[in-house]
């Protein structure tokens, strides 16, 4: 049986990550997507959140399965019986850094298979990271998203922009005073 794991911080999950999902689904008996920590990252939505976003978005697939854990994607790997390790390549800059990713993973199990697909060319420009900066402003990314997580990110921006003014507010009230 061919077991694969995805993983990622989907912050938030966009049509890319779902469109590598739905072919890597059709490439393994079995596909886990990881909802990671990225202690490099300050995430958007809480891991928890993620973990039942992606669940949505990916309920339509008998073989996909969504986890989430902390430490290294070799360990989790281990854990679940997975042998392929499944990431999207956008650009060189994805290739470079996967790379060395790919050899790092390697180097802790030699029997870490990593299987790159290249994106979509409809989506090579998407990154997570991109459209909550577009969001953020207001601007309309709703066809790039899955429904339900663009009605999510939607409602923690207007919730954000209202604790931003609302913090404003205050600083400005405590200056008067």
């Amino acid at each position: 049986m061919k077991v694969a794991i995805f993983p990622g911080t989907f912050d938030p999950l966009t049509l890319g990550h779902l469109d590598l999902i739905k072919r890597g689904s059709v490439l393994f008996d079995q596909l886990a997507v990881a909802v990671m920590t990225n202690t490099a990252k300050e995430p958007l939505f809480t891991v928890e959140e993620r973990v039942e976003q992606v669940k949505r978005a990916t309920s339509g697939f008998d073989n996909v399965t969504v986890i989430t854990t902390q430490g290294l994607t070799v360990d989790l790997m281990n854990k679940i019986g997975a042998d392929y390790l499944l990431r999207g390549l956008r650009n060189t800059n994805d290739f470079q850094y996967e790379r060395d990713i790919a050899a790092m993973n390697q180097f802790l199990d030699d029997q870490v298979e990593t299987v790159f697909l290249l994106a979509d060319p409809k989506y090579q420009h998407l990154s997570s990271s991109l459209l909550k900066e577009v969001a953020r402003f207001g601007g309309d990314i709703d066809a790039l998203l899955p429904s339900n997580i663009s009605a999510d990110l939607a409602k923690r921006m207007h919730e954000r922009e209202e604790a931003r003014i609302s913090a404003r507010n205050q600083g400005q009230a405590t200056e008067e005073k």
